[in-house]
Formats: C-alpha cells, structure tokens, sequence
C-alpha cells in the first residue's frame, strides 16, 4: 500500500503548491507541474513514475478534458470551426518546417529530423484549459478556438505519425482515417439520440449521484472509443462532455465532478508532468535543449497566431491563441517516447526532448495570464 503514502504526499505538496502560487498571483497549474520535479526523479527522487501515478494521471486528464467540453458553448464551437481548423494548420506546419530545419542543421538524419519536427507540432491544452478556467475565459472566442483547433491538432498528430512511424504504410494511414471518421459518426448519433435518453434513466436509479454516474461512465466509454479508433481518450472526453453539456443535467454533473476531479485525479496529472522530467544528459546537451525550447515557443505562438489573424482576431487575441497552443503534453510525450524506443532519439537527446516539452509546458500558463490580464486591463 505505498501508493497510498505517494498520493498522500502528492495531495499535500500540490495543496500547499497551489496556495503558495495563487498568494504570488500565478496559476495554480504552475505549483502542481513545479511539485513534479521537486520531487520525483529530477531533484529529490521520492516519487517515481509508476503504473498506479499513471492511472491516476489518464483518469485526470480525461476528467479534465471532460469538464472543458461539459462548460463550452456549443455554438461557439460552430462559430468558430472554421479558424479553429486554420489556427491547427498554421500552428502545426511552422513548428514541423522549424524543428525539422533544427534537426538537419544539428547533423540529424532525416528521420530523426521528422520525429522531432512532429514530437514540437503537436499540442496539448490540458493546462491551457486550466488557466482559461481559472481566468473565466474558457468560453471565450478566444478559448472556444483554442478548444477546436487542439482538437483538430491531435487529431492531425496521429495522422501524420502513421504517415512517418516505421510500420506505417497506405493501409495503416487509411485504417486510422477510417477509424478517426467512424469515431465521429458514432460521437455524432449519440449526442443526438443516445446520451440524452441515458441521462434521462440515469433519474430512475435510487442513488444521490446516479446522474455524475451516468456522465462518468459515458466519458470513460467514449474516451476508450477514441483510443480504439486512433484517437486520444481527450477528444472523447471533452465531446462527450459537449453532448451532456446540451442536457437539462449539466449543473448537477458540473458540481458532482469538480470535487472529484480537483481532489484526487486532476492534481495527480499535473505532477506526473513533471515525474517525467530527467536531468541526465540534459547538462551535456544543454544547449540542444536551449533551442528547442525556444523554437517550442517561438513556433507554436507565431504560427498559430498566424492563422488567428488571417480570421480577424485582434492582434492582441491572436498572441493569447498562440499563447494558449503553446503547451506540448502527453501527445508530444508519447511521439518522444516512440521515438526513443525506435532509436532515434539517444538518451541525451531524449532527455533533452522531454525537458524542452516540460519547459514549453511550463512557460505556457505564464505566457496566457499575462496576455489575459493585459488584455482585462484595456477593457
């Protein structure tokens, strides 16, 4: 039972991490991903990556995700389709040009150099939705386009890591696309017609909580779905979320699942971050870190700002889009991750790879306050 005396630790530090950062007016996120490093494998190695830490983290990212789906506003999400599909080209094909650029420049061979390039192009806006949250501006234009285009991001991720990963072929990348549009067609029919009608028996069951029950086993069974279909388990989490957002329940399941998931699962996430992170060969490869750290950054804000201004956002809205698309997370982790045990990542390079993903990660939520309190300031 010493998981029990891990997440003790975890829930205390990230407690006190979190008051300790909203006294210095930083998101609170940034205490929970600081706590990671404190102390896991990077500085006081009392806590290490296990199986049960990364359980606990795939529940809170996906009830994570879940609950931004469950607070957007379905309109806005039509509204905003069409930027929030330009804003994931734009943002994903500077990074891909620039990292690929980086790679040939450092004498990567030209796999190596496309494995890089697609670890840095995708995204993660796990944290992004944490900061938008705690600022009330999730359900902002500029929020609900952050929302699309991730998810059309993580969706041009895994198409484009069965184009270059070495079992990929004309049938694979087929079979994924395949799979990626019968996920939607399923997703679709059962906002339609399934999810209300089971949100509606979940009231014949005698229990308190039989709704947040209902809710919580449609999240996770649409999160499966997703991965089965090539898919992250967050775009089944966030549009399952949408669909039982257009119920007559969603207070009642908002408030049931808050509870839940900031006790217990959502902090878990944020420090399993930071668990990742390696300081082994990351001094001897400093300045390879340096670099993609900040052609992290640099690429991902101006390349998604891009196309936030080619749809007419204010130039201050497009920088808090680029901003809010900065952070990388498990999908960078796990392209990373393939790529190391596909020997194309030494194990330098691979702590250098996650610790600038780690980096932009942390940047991120620094970048996005300051754009959103600038921005609350002119109003």
């Amino acid at each position: 039972m010493a998981f029990l005396g891990i997440l003790c630790l975890i829930l205390f530090m990230t407690t006190l991490a979190g008051q300790l950062s909203a006294k210095a007016n930083l998101p609170v996120v940034i205490g929970q991903l600081i706590v990671g490093v404190v102390i896991g494998p990077a500085l006081l190695n009392w806590v290490q990556p296990n199986n049960l830490t990364q359980i606990f983290s795939e529940i809170g990212v996906v009830i994570l995700m879940f609950m931004a789906g469950l607070e957007s506003d379905l309109h806005l999400l039509r509204r905003f389709i069409k930027p929030s599909l330009l804003v994931a080209v734009t943002g994903m094909l500077l990074p891909l040009i620039s990292f690929y650029a980086i790679g040939e420049l450092l004498g990567l061979d030209h796999r190596e150099s496309l494995f890089l390039a697609l670890i840095f192009s995708a995204t993660s806006v796990s944290i992004t939705v944490e900061v938008l949250k705690e600022m009330n501006r999730l359900s902002s234009r500029e929020g609900i386009t952050i929302l699309g285009a991730a998810v059309a991001d993580d969706t041009l991720s895994v198409i484009l890591l069965s184009l270059i990963s070495g079992d990929s072929g004309t049938s694979n990348i087929l079979k994924t696309i395949i799979g990626q549009i019968v996920f939607f067609i399923i997703l679709l029919a059962a906002a339609r017609w399934l999810i209300p009608q089971l949100m509606k028996w979940s009231g014949v069951f005698d229990l308190r909580v039989s709704e947040v029950l209902m809710a919580l086993i449609l999240c996770f069974a649409f999160s499966y779905l997703a991965e089965l279909m090539g898919l992250s388990s967050v775009i089944g989490a966030f549009f399952s979320g949408i669909a039982i957002g257009q119920t007559p329940f969603k207070q009642t399941i908002n408030e049931g699942i808050q509870p839940i998931g900031y006790a217990l699962f959502i902090p878990v996430f944020f420090v399993s971050i930071g668990l990742d992170l390696r300081l082994t060969g990351l001094v001897q490869d400093s300045f390879f870190f340096i670099i993609l750290t900040i052609a992290a950054v640099l690429s991902k804000t101006l390349g998604a700002a891009f196309g936030a201004r080619l749809f007419a956002f204010s130039y201050r809205s497009s920088l808090m889009i680029g901003f809010g698309m900065v952070s990388r997370g498990e999908m960078a982790l796990i392209i990373a991750q393939i790529g190391f045990h596909s020997k194309l990542l030494s194990n330098d390079r691979y702590s250098a790879v996650i610790a600038a993903i780690f980096a932009a990660t942390l940047i991120a939520p620094f970048l996005l306050k300051a754009i959103i309190g600038h921005q609350q300031q002119n109003v």
